[in-house]
């Protein structure tokens, strides 16, 4: 992960053999997992969150893992899937969101067409920003995928210097030229943040990360945690915070040192989480967090906001006022999950018809991957 070590990491740089196809439980756990940590930082806002587990860069090397076995197949069939896959929940979801600012006094300008396809980030108003904020994983998501064929093709041209190398746009506006102060900016900023996690992701499908020597990738990956912990702890004045979701460089140093060991452990030692099917109700969490990730992800803001009038309400019933904890951001926490667990049922079946599934309440069976 350093620049300065290109050699001696692999002992070959030739694509292998694709995996075996069927469900990976350890990356559904990891994204069932991710999902769990942002609703958690979402409503405690608190700001270790992103130095216990990173979860949009775990979320983005899986999305590239997939991404890579998805482009076995011709890129043009690919993009269209996962635009179609993508696009009709986004859909589903901005109509109420866009019709709720409408209704608020919201007068949008060009940039609606943001909200047909999120190459931006979509417009809206102070009253709808929390649940629009989050809209920025789509738009880089999306311009990820569109820009994954040639991505991918520059990787396998030299693999080992081409990931070191994705680790270098983040330094740029870090330390050079920071961009543009709009929205331009702003997704220039996180595609740099995560490109080194999109690119570890066609590493490890491409067997990469299978053949690399333990020492370098452990040294390297423990570096590169050391410069984000450093940078974000040592840059608190500049920032306001450690939190790394406000700082980009040690977001994007951490997040690479950090993903780099969950990938390389599960190709170094075929973990499989096998053993998860011994708990039906964990392993059918983690089918349905991993079907309807789209859905829960979307709709998880707006069920926090909901749970706040909610729980509001029950101040008027004076028997919960006694003995519930109305007033403890973990009451709202699983009030939040609640809500979520109403979305998932009433607005998840769209994924399943994006993907030209039979549409179902609950997932039993296989998940669908995320723009997969």
């Amino acid at each position: 992960m350093g620049a300065h070590s290109r050699t001696g990491v692999l002992a070959a740089v030739r694509p292998s053999r694709p995996e075996p196809a069927g469900r990976d439980r350890y990356f559904d756990t990891l994204r069932a997992l991710a999902l769990v940590r942002v609703v958690t930082y979402h409503t405690f806002g608190w700001a270790w969150c992103g130095l216990v587990f990173p979860s949009m860069g775990i979320m983005f090397a899986l999305a590239g893992t997939l991404m890579a076995k998805s482009l076995e197949r011709p890129a043009p069939k690919v993009l269209k899937s996962r635009l179609r896959r993508l696009l009709p929940p986004f859909w589903f979801w901005g109509f109420f969101v866009v019709l709720a600012m409408l209704v608020h006094g919201w007068m949008p300008d060009w940039r609606i067409v943001y909200w047909v396809v999120p190459l931006g980030d979509p417009p809206g108003s102070a009253w709808g920003e929390q649940a629009w904020e989050i809209l920025w994983y789509l738009r880089t998501y999306l311009w990820f995928v569109l820009l994954s064929p040639l991505l991918l093709r520059l990787f396998r041209l030299a693999p080992v210097p081409v990931l070191v190398l994705s680790l270098v746009p983040v330094l740029v506006p870090a330390f050079v030229w920071s961009g543009p102060d709009n929205r331009l900016g702003s997704a220039l900023w996180d595609l740099s943040t995560y490109l080194f996690c999109w690119m570890l992701g066609f590493a490890h499908r491409d067997g990469v990360l299978r053949r690399a020597r333990p020492v370098p990738v452990i040294v390297l990956s423990l570096a590169a945690l050391g410069y984000g912990v450093w940078y974000a702890f040592g840059h608190q004045a500049d920032f306001g915070t450690y939190d790394l979701d406000e700082n980009p460089l040690a977001q994007a140093f951490w997040s690479a040192g950090f993903v780099t060991l969950l990938m390389w452990a599960k190709a170094r030692f075929g973990i499989g989480f096998a053993a998860l099917a011994r708990f039906r109700r964990l392993d059918r969490a983690v089918t349905v967090f991993n079907a309807r990730a789209v859905t829960i992800y979307l709709w998880h803001q707006i069920a926090l906001v909901l749970a706040v009038p909610l729980i509001d309400r029950l101040w008027d019933v004076p028997a919960f006022e006694a003995y519930l904890p109305l007033d403890s951001q973990w009451f709202l926490f699983g009030v939040g999950w609640v809500l979520i667990a109403f979305f998932v049922p009433a607005c998840g079946w769209v994924e399943d018809v994006a993907a030209r599934r039979k549409p179902t309440l609950l997932p039993g069976g296989r998940a669908a991957r995320m723009g997969g």
